[in-house]
C-alpha cells in the first residue's frame, strides 16, 4: 500500500505513531515514490518526524493545533527508544486533574542517559532524567491509543519540588499543589516513602501539605518516616549560595520565601 493509505490504516486502529521500519514492512512501493509522499505529507501538516525514523501523524480534528496530546504517541516513542519513561510533572498534574491553565509543552521522565528536549513546531517535549529509578508509583492510564505511564499524585508531587527549580519555582505551581494535595491515598504515600530517596523532598511536601490542611493522616505519615531519617534544616525553595537559617516548624524548613501563587 502506499503510505497515506498506510497511515489512514494506522488511524482506524487508533494508532497515532510509526517508525520507518513500520513503513518498510507495510509499503510496497520505490523508495523515490515514499520520499515524495514522506515530503507531501509532512508539508500538508499530517505527519511529522518527531526524532529520527519516528513519526507522529496529525489527525484531521487537530490540524488546527499541529500536535496531539502525548498519551496518543509516548508508549510507542519508548519502545522506539527502549527506555523506561513516565508522563511527569505539569502533564501528570493535568491529567489527575490538577491544573489551572494549558500545558503548553510535554513533560516526560526518564531513565539516563540524558535526552534533548524536543522542539518541533507545536510540539515542545522536555526530558528529566532520574538516575535513581523505580517502577512504583507509576501507574498506567488509558488512552485511545492504548496504555501509557504516568507518575501517581504522590510521586508527581515529589518530582515537581525535587525538580522546581527548572519549572518556574515553588509560587508558579502552588495551585497545582493545592490541587495534587487533594487527590493523594495514604497507600500512593506509602508506597512512595519506601524508596523515594530525597529526604528534603518530604521536608518541603509536609511543610505544604500542612498549609493546605490536608488530612493530618497524611502529615503524620511524613512525620513518621522523617523521624527515621537525618533530617537538617532546609531551605523550602533553594538558591544559590543561600544557605538556611531559621527553621521553626517540625519540619525544619525555612521559608525563604513568601508563597503567592502565580496563576
Amino acid at each position: 500500500m502506499m503510505l497515506a493509505e498506510y497511515i489512514r490504516s494506522l488511524q482506524s486502529y487508533e494508532i497515532y505513531a510509526f517508525t520507518n521500519e513500520d513503513v518498510v514492512k507495510h509499503c510496497i512501493a520505490p523508495k523515490s515514490t515514499l520520499k515524495t509522499e514522506f515530503v507531501r505529507l509532512s508539508k500538508k501538516k499530517q505527519i511529522l518526524n518527531l526524532r529520527k525514523g519516528f513519526y507522529v501523524i496529525i489527525p484531521a480534528k487537530y490540524l488546527n493545533v499541529s500536535k496531539i496530546p502525548v498519551q496518543l504517541y509516548i508508549e510507542k516513542l519508548f519502545n522506539y527508544i527502549q527506555k523506561d519513561y513516565y508522563v511527569g510533572l505539569y502533564s501528570a498534574a493535568a491529567i489527575h486533574g490538577a491544573s489551572h491553565q494549558q500545558i503548553q509543552q510535554d513533560y516526560i521522565i526518564c531513565t539516563p542517559p540524558a535526552m534533548r528536549d524536543i522542539k518541533k513546531g507545536s510540539f515542545t517535549m522536555k526530558f528529566f532524567q532520574k538516575s535513581h529509578w523505580s517502577h512504583h508509583n507509576i501507574i498506567q492510564k488509558k488512552s485511545d491509543a492504548g496504555l501509557f505511564n504516568v507518575s501517581s499524585p504522590a510521586l508527581t508531587l515529589a518530582d515537581l519540588l525535587h525538580f522546581q527549580n527548572k519549572l518556574g519555582g515553588i509560587n508558579r505551581m502552588l495551585a497545582i499543589i493545592e490541587e495534587l494535595a487533594e487527590t493523594i491515598q495514604l497507600e500512593d504515600l506509602n508506597e512512595l516513602i519506601r524508596w523515594y530517596p530525597h529526604v528534603n523532598t518530604f521536608q518541603r511536601m509536609g511543610y505544604l501539605l500542612e498549609q493546605f490542611a490536608v488530612n493530618e493522616e497524611i502529615l503524620e505519615t511524613i512525620q513518621r518516616h522523617l523521624d527515621l531519617q537525618k533530617v537538617y534544616p532546609m531551605l523550602l525553595s533553594p538558591i544559590k549560595n543561600e544557605k538556611p537559617g531559621s527553621a521553626n516548624n517540625r519540619w525544619k524548613i525555612d521559608v525563604n520565601i513568601t508563597l503567592e501563587n502565580d496563576l
